[in-house]
């Protein structure tokens, strides 16, 4: 990957991490805690009030993806 992206990319994240410092907090306890057979459910309610809900059983190959996105960003 371009050094310059990674470098961009690592700036909007101390800056989404600065304006939102309990997203990351959930988000690594959540990982700690999300197994085969979790359920995971995401709801966001737009700024005109619809409201999207989705849901997912958690799979065997999901927790390997969990796993490498983890390990991708303990190396940043």
């Amino acid at each position: 990957m371009n050094p310059m992206a990674l470098m961009k990319i690592k700036g909007l994240v101390d800056k989404f991490k600065s304006n939102h410092p309990k997203v990351p907090l959930f988000f690594n306890d959540a990982a700690r805690s999300i197994g085969e057979g979790s359920i995971i459910e995401i709801n966001i309610t737009t700024a005109d009030g619809k409201n999207l809900c989705t849901n997912m059983k958690v799979l065997p190959e999901d927790i390997e993806l969990i796993n490498q996105l983890k390990d991708f960003a303990a190396k940043q």
